[in-house]
């Protein structure tokens, strides 16, 4: 069962869904999204800097120009650089949120961050990062790129050339005016969300002011922003209560102007479980067929074979991708029913609906085979949300048996908290996960009690052959939400 939102944040998770499937969704990463990984916002970056003009960042709300004021009473930008360096270079792990936005199948990433965590993040999913910190890398393009990390106020690798105080700002579209281009072209053509700003923040204010998008160009946008609690805030009287509300409404209704759309949430918490909600989601639009026969049981061969070319291909005229590892007996009916649907109607459906993972056939990077395949099942099965199993078996020592390969795909979806669905009319393992289930509920069909019945269903030699590909079909879109 999905969690509960709210009916502006459901209409947000199903417009950015919808926007991850078309491959037109992008990311705009803030400060708020890495403090929660232990570094610095704002106002404690600057906290130092602030006592040293005997100013105090709780008082001061341009903290950018605060920067300025110690650029201009040091004449350098030597200590400001220094003092990203020593934050910024300390060892950070990646948020949740961090983790999620790098498994989406984003692939433009922009961040007035200086730290690394987003392409940390990416690197962790076996993603390549093309990285562009300064303008000169606008203009390379690193190869078998996964995404883009647009950089734009500079890295910590390089805080000499960081942006960080005001004149800085104000130059931005003369010094830096790749990015701005490069900006304005994702906002016509990508959906942003925007995650870790404030709407205090200055990164974000003086982003927009930069950004001339036509009003007919434009495409709308999400902003994360934590909502101004109704209750009085520590020593706060009434009025300044509703004072804060009263700003932060008229700061949403101002957002619209760049065609972005506040999705407010009661806690920052809250955001991970969101973005967790719009992977869920993603996910289950992608089903893992796990599956192996040397023979088919009560299923004559052509009969077995003919089922599985019809389901594959059911799964992509209904919009859904196919994960598949070539499972012997059954991998090239499902890569087939797949392919014939596909090139039917290339106009409607994509190759990209079916994603092909054949097994390794040999030892390398110092690893033994059983090695390999464990981790490629995992990698393989985490493309996915929803994993079905059909027969199972094969020959071993000239006996047919259950085939443990299925086993390891089923403990390894329940493990990544995939949604499974054996087919225990198929006989063999699947009918085998099957009992397993039914025998113990409890354990099994605590997020999805309904799915008990199903499964019962899919079990029973009465039913109609016919219609079990229309049933399965029926299921998974109630799995999907």
């Amino acid at each position: 069962m999905s969690a509960q939102f709210s009916t502006e944040i459901e209409a947000f998770i199903r417009a950015y869904v919808k926007d991850l499937e078309e491959g037109a969704a992008a990311v705009f990463a803030g400060a708020g999204l890495s403090r929660n990984s232990g570094f610095v916002n704002w106002s404690e970056l600057l906290r130092e800097i602030a006592e040293e003009l005997d100013l105090s960042v709780e008082l001061e709300h341009d903290l950018i120009s605060v920067a300025q004021y110690h650029v201009n009473k040091k004449n350098s930008a030597t200590g400001l650089a220094r003092k990203i360096l020593e934050e910024f270079s300390e060892q950070a792990e990646p948020s949740e949120a961090h983790r999620i936005l790098a498994r989406l199948p984003i692939r433009t990433y922009w961040t007035t961050n200086y730290d690394t965590l987003i392409e940390d993040s990416l690197k962790e999913n076996y993603r390549v990062a093309d990285v562009k910190r300064k303008t000169d890398d606008l203009i390379t393009t690193r190869p078998k790129r996964d995404a883009v990390v647009y950089k734009m106020h500079g890295d910590v690798d390089s805080p000499g050339s960081a942006v960080l105080y005001k004149a800085q700002y104000e130059q931005y579209y003369k010094t830096h005016e790749g990015f701005i281009t490069a900006l304005s072209g994702d906002l016509i053509s990508k959906t942003f969300l925007f995650v870790g700003f404030s709407f205090t923040d200055p990164n974000l204010d003086y982003i927009l002011s930069r950004l001339h998008v036509p009003d007919k160009l434009r495409r709308p946008h999400y902003c994360f922003l934590r909502r101004e609690p109704a209750a009085q805030q520590g020593d706060e009287d009434v009025s300044s209560a509703m004072y804060r509300q009263r700003r932060q409404e008229h700061h949403v209704r101002d957002l619209l102007r760049f065609s972005i759309q506040a999705v407010l949430v009661d806690e920052y918490e809250d955001i991970p479980i969101i973005l967790k909600e719009i992977e869920s989601r993603f996910l289950k639009k992608t089903i893992f067929i796990s599956g192996s026969a040397e023979v088919y049981g009560a299923w004559d061969k052509q009969e077995a074979l003919s089922f599985v070319h019809t389901l594959s291909a059911s799964l992509v005229k209904a919009g859904y991708r196919v994960v598949n590892g070539f499972g012997w007996g059954i991998g090239s009916a499902v890569i087939n029913g797949a392919l014939d649907a596909i090139y039917a109607r290339p106009e409607k459906y994509s190759e990209d609906q079916l994603i092909m993972r054949p097994f390794p056939q040999f030892p390398s990077n110092g690893k033994e085979l059983a090695e390999l395949w464990n981790d490629y099942r995992y990698r393989m099965i985490g493309l996915s949300g929803i994993a079905l199993f059909l027969f199972g078996n094969k020959l071993t020592e000239g006996r047919i048996v259950n085939a443990g390969g299925v086993r390891t795909e089923f403990q390894i979806a329940l493990d990544l908290g995939r949604a499974v669905l054996p087919i225990g009319i198929t006989g063999y393992m699947s009918k085998e996960l099957t009992d397993e289930m039914l025998a113990d509920p409890d354990k099994y069909f605590t997020q999805y009690p309904w799915l008990k019945s199903e499964v019962t269903q899919l079990a029973d030699p009465s039913i109609d052959r016919a219609k079990i590909e229309k049933k399965i079909l029926t299921i998974i879109k109630k799995l999907g939400g």
